[in-house]
Protein backbone atom coordinates (compact mmCIF):
# COMPACT_ATOMS: atom_id res chain seq x y z
CA UNK A 1 0.00 0.00 0.00
CA UNK A 2 1.15 3.48 -0.68
CA UNK A 3 2.78 5.20 2.73
CA UNK A 4 0.86 8.75 3.05
CA UNK A 5 0.39 9.96 6.39
CA UNK A 6 -2.56 11.64 6.68
CA UNK A 7 -2.66 15.07 8.79
CA UNK A 8 -3.02 18.49 8.72
CA UNK A 9 -5.67 20.20 6.77
CA UNK A 10 -7.09 19.65 3.76
CA UNK A 11 -9.56 22.03 2.02
CA UNK A 12 -12.07 20.45 -0.05
CA UNK A 13 -11.18 22.49 -3.09
CA UNK A 14 -13.95 24.22 -4.72
CA UNK A 15 -14.59 23.75 -8.05
CA UNK A 16 -14.03 27.52 -10.23
CA UNK A 17 -16.90 27.59 -12.76
CA UNK A 18 -17.18 29.62 -15.86
CA UNK A 19 -21.08 31.76 -16.17
CA UNK A 20 -22.32 28.86 -18.29
CA UNK A 21 -21.48 26.88 -15.45
CA UNK A 22 -18.44 24.40 -16.90
CA UNK A 23 -15.29 23.75 -15.09
CA UNK A 24 -12.75 26.99 -15.15
CA UNK A 25 -9.58 24.54 -14.56
CA UNK A 26 -7.22 27.27 -15.04
CA UNK A 27 -9.19 29.30 -11.97
CA UNK A 28 -8.53 26.07 -9.86
CA UNK A 29 -4.71 25.73 -10.73
CA UNK A 30 -4.46 29.38 -9.41
CA UNK A 31 -6.67 28.22 -6.27
CA UNK A 32 -3.95 24.92 -6.03
CA UNK A 33 -1.25 27.54 -5.76
CA UNK A 34 -3.35 30.14 -3.48
CA UNK A 35 -3.74 26.81 -0.93
CA UNK A 36 -0.18 25.37 -0.93
CA UNK A 37 1.57 28.85 -0.50
CA UNK A 38 -1.39 29.01 2.37
CA UNK A 39 0.57 26.32 4.01
CA UNK A 40 -2.17 23.91 3.64
CA UNK A 41 -1.09 20.06 4.23
CA UNK A 42 -3.15 18.67 1.20
CA UNK A 43 -6.12 18.91 -1.23
CA UNK A 44 -9.15 17.34 -1.68
CA UNK A 45 -10.84 17.80 -4.93
CA UNK A 46 -14.50 17.35 -5.45
CA UNK A 47 -15.49 16.98 -2.11
CA UNK A 48 -18.64 19.08 -0.51
CA UNK A 49 -16.99 22.14 -1.17
CA UNK A 50 -15.94 21.12 -4.84
CA UNK A 51 -19.80 20.13 -5.33
CA UNK A 52 -18.45 16.28 -6.59
CA UNK A 53 -22.49 15.94 -5.65
CA UNK A 54 -23.27 17.87 -9.11
CA UNK A 55 -19.81 17.05 -11.18
CA UNK A 56 -20.44 14.36 -13.86
CA UNK A 57 -17.33 11.84 -13.91
CA UNK A 58 -16.06 13.37 -17.05
CA UNK A 59 -15.82 16.67 -14.95
CA UNK A 60 -13.91 14.71 -12.04
CA UNK A 61 -11.57 12.54 -14.07
CA UNK A 62 -10.72 16.37 -15.77
CA UNK A 63 -10.33 18.17 -12.10
CA UNK A 64 -8.07 15.59 -10.57
CA UNK A 65 -6.32 15.09 -13.68
CA UNK A 66 -5.63 18.89 -13.13
CA UNK A 67 -5.11 18.74 -9.62
CA UNK A 68 -2.36 16.19 -9.85
CA UNK A 69 -1.07 18.09 -12.62
CA UNK A 70 -0.60 21.29 -10.90
CA UNK A 71 0.36 20.05 -7.24
CA UNK A 72 3.27 17.80 -8.37
CA UNK A 73 3.97 15.98 -5.51
CA UNK A 74 4.16 19.07 -2.86
CA UNK A 75 1.18 17.94 -0.60
CA UNK A 76 -0.80 14.57 -0.61
CA UNK A 77 -3.85 14.53 -3.02
CA UNK A 78 -7.35 13.35 -1.22
CA UNK A 79 -9.78 12.21 -4.49
CA UNK A 80 -13.43 11.69 -3.63
CA UNK A 81 -14.57 8.48 -4.96
CA UNK A 82 -17.76 7.93 -3.37
CA UNK A 83 -20.88 7.29 -5.52
CA UNK A 84 -24.30 5.70 -4.49
CA UNK A 85 -23.62 2.04 -5.49
CA UNK A 86 -20.51 -0.22 -4.51
CA UNK A 87 -19.48 -0.75 -8.15
CA UNK A 88 -19.81 3.06 -9.15
CA UNK A 89 -17.50 3.53 -6.10
CA UNK A 90 -15.01 0.99 -6.95
CA UNK A 91 -14.24 2.11 -10.72
CA UNK A 92 -14.10 6.00 -9.66
CA UNK A 93 -11.52 4.74 -7.28
CA UNK A 94 -9.83 2.88 -9.69
CA UNK A 95 -9.62 5.14 -12.06
CA UNK A 96 -8.53 7.81 -9.26
CA UNK A 97 -5.57 5.47 -8.12
CA UNK A 98 -4.65 5.16 -11.77
CA UNK A 99 -4.50 8.76 -12.49
CA UNK A 100 -2.56 9.45 -9.27
CA UNK A 101 -4.35 10.40 -6.41
CA UNK A 102 -2.18 9.72 -2.92
CA UNK A 103 -5.63 8.79 -0.78
CA UNK A 104 -9.16 8.26 -1.72
CA UNK A 105 -12.17 9.60 0.76
CA UNK A 106 -15.81 7.80 0.31
CA UNK A 107 -18.30 9.11 1.01
CA UNK A 108 -21.38 6.81 2.44
CA UNK A 109 -24.09 5.95 0.18
CA UNK A 110 -26.75 8.39 -0.12
CA UNK A 111 -30.48 8.16 -0.49
CA UNK A 112 -31.46 4.80 0.24
CA UNK A 113 -31.20 3.61 4.30
CA UNK A 114 -28.46 1.96 4.52
CA UNK A 115 -27.61 -0.48 7.36
CA UNK A 116 -24.44 -0.84 9.27
CA UNK A 117 -23.62 -4.42 7.91
CA UNK A 118 -24.07 -2.87 4.17
CA UNK A 119 -21.73 0.02 4.64
CA UNK A 120 -19.31 -2.17 6.22
CA UNK A 121 -19.42 -4.78 2.84
CA UNK A 122 -19.61 -1.86 0.64
CA UNK A 123 -16.55 -0.33 2.34
CA UNK A 124 -15.07 -3.85 2.61
CA UNK A 125 -15.86 -4.23 -1.37
CA UNK A 126 -14.40 -0.81 -2.71
CA UNK A 127 -10.77 -1.75 -0.90
CA UNK A 128 -10.47 -5.36 -2.80
CA UNK A 129 -10.16 -3.24 -5.33
CA UNK A 130 -7.37 -0.71 -4.68
CA UNK A 131 -4.08 -0.34 -2.76
CA UNK A 132 -3.60 3.33 -1.57
CA UNK A 133 -5.34 4.84 1.86
CA UNK A 134 -8.75 4.85 1.81
CA UNK A 135 -10.35 7.82 4.07
CA UNK A 136 -14.11 6.95 5.39
CA UNK A 137 -16.38 10.23 5.10
CA UNK A 138 -19.61 10.39 7.26
CA UNK A 139 -21.88 13.42 6.68
CA UNK A 140 -25.39 12.10 7.52
CA UNK A 141 -27.00 15.63 7.16
CA UNK A 142 -26.39 15.18 3.54
CA UNK A 143 -26.24 11.54 2.76
CA UNK A 144 -28.90 10.34 5.03
CA UNK A 145 -26.71 7.24 6.34
CA UNK A 146 -24.37 7.72 9.34
CA UNK A 147 -21.45 5.79 9.86
CA UNK A 148 -21.50 4.83 13.07
CA UNK A 149 -18.11 4.21 15.73
CA UNK A 150 -18.48 0.94 16.26
CA UNK A 151 -18.46 0.03 12.52
CA UNK A 152 -15.92 2.57 11.46
CA UNK A 153 -13.40 0.59 14.30
CA UNK A 154 -14.66 -2.64 12.90
CA UNK A 155 -13.35 -1.41 9.48
CA UNK A 156 -10.72 -0.35 10.84
CA UNK A 157 -9.46 -3.51 12.17
CA UNK A 158 -10.06 -5.76 9.34
CA UNK A 159 -9.53 -3.18 6.40
CA UNK A 160 -5.66 -2.96 5.96
CA UNK A 161 -6.23 -0.06 3.60
CA UNK A 162 -8.60 1.74 5.39
CA UNK A 163 -6.15 4.59 7.30
CA UNK A 164 -8.65 7.13 8.68
CA UNK A 165 -11.72 8.57 9.14
CA UNK A 166 -13.58 12.11 8.62
CA UNK A 167 -16.36 12.67 10.59
CA UNK A 168 -18.68 16.14 9.47
CA UNK A 169 -21.37 14.84 11.47
CA UNK A 170 -20.62 18.11 13.91
CA UNK A 171 -21.35 15.91 16.78
CA UNK A 172 -18.44 15.82 18.89
CA UNK A 173 -19.35 12.42 20.85
CA UNK A 174 -19.36 10.76 17.22
CA UNK A 175 -16.09 12.52 16.55
CA UNK A 176 -14.31 11.53 19.56
CA UNK A 177 -15.42 8.07 19.81
CA UNK A 178 -14.20 7.81 16.04
CA UNK A 179 -10.63 8.65 17.68
CA UNK A 180 -11.34 6.64 21.14
CA UNK A 181 -12.19 3.37 19.28
CA UNK A 182 -9.22 3.40 17.26
CA UNK A 183 -6.28 4.57 19.55
CA UNK A 184 -5.12 0.79 20.31
CA UNK A 185 -5.23 -0.23 16.73
CA UNK A 186 -0.95 -1.33 15.65
CA UNK A 187 -1.62 0.57 12.33
CA UNK A 188 -1.82 4.71 12.55
CA UNK A 189 -5.58 4.89 12.05
CA UNK A 190 -6.25 8.82 11.59
CA UNK A 191 -9.30 10.56 12.35
CA UNK A 192 -10.41 14.08 10.53
CA UNK A 193 -12.72 16.85 11.64
CA UNK A 194 -15.26 17.40 8.78
CA UNK A 195 -16.36 20.11 11.39
CA UNK A 196 -14.16 23.31 11.04
CA UNK A 197 -14.85 24.42 14.82
CA UNK A 198 -13.67 21.00 16.02
CA UNK A 199 -10.17 21.18 14.57
CA UNK A 200 -8.42 21.88 17.71
CA UNK A 201 -10.94 20.02 19.62
CA UNK A 202 -10.14 17.09 17.59
CA UNK A 203 -6.29 17.48 17.60
CA UNK A 204 -6.40 18.11 21.76
CA UNK A 205 -8.60 14.08 22.09
CA UNK A 206 -5.53 12.92 19.58
CA UNK A 207 -7.21 14.11 16.07
CA UNK A 208 -4.75 14.42 13.17
CA UNK A 209 -6.62 17.54 12.17
CA UNK A 210 -9.39 18.58 9.62
CA UNK A 211 -10.63 18.88 6.33
CA UNK A 212 -11.59 22.52 6.27
CA UNK A 213 -14.06 23.79 4.08
CA UNK A 214 -13.34 27.63 5.39
CA UNK A 215 -9.62 26.90 3.89
CA UNK A 216 -10.84 27.54 0.73
CA UNK A 217 -11.41 31.43 2.62
CA UNK A 218 -8.82 31.47 5.03
CA UNK A 219 -5.82 29.03 3.84
CA UNK A 220 -3.05 30.23 6.45
CA UNK A 221 -5.48 30.72 9.17
CA UNK A 222 -6.88 27.05 8.79
CA UNK A 223 -3.50 26.03 8.28
CA UNK A 224 -2.03 27.56 11.13
CA UNK A 225 -4.59 25.48 14.01
CA UNK A 226 -2.31 22.50 13.20
CA UNK A 227 1.10 24.27 13.14
CA UNK A 228 0.60 26.01 15.70
CA UNK A 229 -0.57 22.84 17.84
CA UNK A 230 1.97 20.41 17.20
CA UNK A 231 4.55 23.43 17.80
CA UNK A 232 2.79 23.59 21.32
CA UNK A 233 1.34 27.02 20.87
CA UNK A 234 -1.83 26.25 22.26
CA UNK A 235 -3.37 29.27 23.01
CA UNK A 236 -2.36 31.04 19.84
CA UNK A 237 -3.70 27.70 18.28
CA UNK A 238 -6.93 28.81 20.03
CA UNK A 239 -7.06 31.71 18.43
CA UNK A 240 -6.35 30.93 15.20
CA UNK A 241 -9.60 28.46 16.43
CA UNK A 242 -12.10 30.96 17.42
CA UNK A 243 -11.24 33.43 14.62
CA UNK A 244 -13.13 31.65 11.68
CA UNK A 245 -16.10 31.78 14.08
CA UNK A 246 -17.56 35.18 12.44
CA UNK A 247 -17.49 34.12 9.03
CA UNK A 248 -19.30 30.38 9.88
CA UNK A 249 -22.17 32.34 11.51
CA UNK A 250 -22.54 33.39 8.22
CA UNK A 251 -23.81 29.95 7.47
CA UNK A 252 -27.36 30.88 9.29
CA UNK A 253 -28.32 32.54 5.90
CA UNK A 254 -27.18 29.71 3.10
CA UNK A 255 -26.01 26.36 2.24
CA UNK A 256 -21.94 26.73 3.63
CA UNK A 257 -20.81 25.79 -0.08
CA UNK A 258 -22.56 28.95 -1.52
CA UNK A 259 -21.20 31.10 0.92
CA UNK A 260 -17.50 30.25 0.78
CA UNK A 261 -17.51 30.03 -3.41
CA UNK A 262 -19.10 33.70 -2.75
CA UNK A 263 -16.80 34.75 -0.10
CA UNK A 264 -13.59 33.57 -2.60
CA UNK A 265 -15.64 35.58 -5.37
CA UNK A 266 -15.86 38.82 -3.07
CA UNK A 267 -12.05 38.75 -2.33
CA UNK A 268 -11.25 39.08 -5.97
CA UNK A 269 -10.98 35.44 -7.01
CA UNK A 270 -12.86 34.81 -10.22
CA UNK A 271 -14.51 31.37 -9.09
CA UNK A 272 -17.83 31.67 -10.35
CA UNK A 273 -20.91 30.38 -8.34
CA UNK A 274 -21.69 27.54 -7.42
CA UNK A 275 -23.81 24.97 -10.17
CA UNK A 276 -27.53 25.98 -9.85
CA UNK A 277 -30.17 25.24 -8.41
CA UNK A 278 -27.61 26.09 -5.17
CA UNK A 279 -25.87 29.31 -5.68
CA UNK A 280 -28.91 31.90 -3.64
CA UNK A 281 -27.70 33.67 -0.94
CA UNK A 282 -30.41 36.36 0.48
CA UNK A 283 -29.92 40.17 0.32
CA UNK A 284 -28.91 39.91 4.06
CA UNK A 285 -26.66 36.95 3.53
CA UNK A 286 -25.11 38.65 1.67
CA UNK A 287 -24.64 42.20 3.54
CA UNK A 288 -23.51 39.90 6.47
CA UNK A 289 -20.42 38.16 3.99
CA UNK A 290 -19.47 41.58 3.36
CA UNK A 291 -19.40 42.74 6.37
CA UNK A 292 -17.47 39.70 7.84
CA UNK A 293 -14.92 39.81 5.10
CA UNK A 294 -13.75 43.30 5.58
CA UNK A 295 -13.78 42.64 9.54
CA UNK A 296 -11.46 39.99 9.13
CA UNK A 297 -9.28 41.54 6.13
CA UNK A 298 -8.70 44.05 8.78
CA UNK A 299 -7.26 41.56 10.89
CA UNK A 300 -5.18 40.14 8.49
CA UNK A 301 -6.69 36.88 8.11
CA UNK A 302 -5.59 34.98 4.98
Amino acid sequence: MKKVELKGIIPPILTPMNTDESVNLDVLREQIERMIQGGVHGLFPFGTNGEGYILSEKEKIEVLEAVIDQVKGRVPIYAGTGCISTRDTIRMSKKAQELGADVLSIITPSFALASQRELYDHYAEVAKHVDIPIVLYNIPARTGNKLLPETVAQLARDVDVIMGAKDSSGDWDNLQAYITLTRDLEKNFRVLSGNDSLILKCLQAGGAGGIAGCANVYPHVLASIYDLFQAGKLEEAQAAQDSIASFRAVFRYGNPNTVVKKAVALMGYPVGNCRRPFHYLCDEGMEALKQVLKENAEKGMC
